[in-house]
């Protein structure tokens, strides 16, 4: 290989690792879903989407039980453990799946896939929903 193609690769490298060591997790693009870390950034992926709430387990669990019984949810499977659970339903002839997980006292992630490919705006309308909930209690 030429020295000029070694350094045309250089330069093509050089800024992505510029950009993934300035940016850590804060920030990267995979597979055109903007992916990001911290309360109030979603995440699109594979079909499901995420987000952390700053409340506890348990308030978020109340508020996705809550969003499921306002959306007037049927075949309500909730399935919940100690620092996760799930809850599976079927809205407006979707199959829908809560995932709640405890990351830090004040810390709890939900993931929504709506649908077998997942739908994103009827994932953040649930999402939504659950801020309004979480509001309430």
């Amino acid at each position: 290989m030429k020295s000029s193609n070694i350094k045309r690769s250089l330069f093509g490298i050089i800024p992505i690792l510029f950009i993934s060591l300035t940016l850590g997790c804060q920030a990267l693009l995979v597979g055109g879903a903007a992916v990001g870390a911290g309360t109030g950034t979603y995440l699109f992926v594979n079909g499901e989407l995420k987000t952390d709430y700053p409340y506890p387990f348990e308030k978020v669990w109340t508020a996705c039980e809550r969003t499921v019984a306002d959306m007037r949810g049927t075949a309500v499977e909730p399935v919940k453990e100690i620092s996760q659970g799930t809850i599976s339903t079927k809205i407006n002839n979707e199959m829908v799946k809560f995932t709640v997980t405890f990351k830090d006292k004040n810390l709890t992630t939900v993931g929504i896939r709506v649908g077998i490919i997942g739908d994103e705006k009827a994932s953040k309308l649930l999402h939504g929903k659950i801020k309004d909930n979480i509001s309430r209690w």
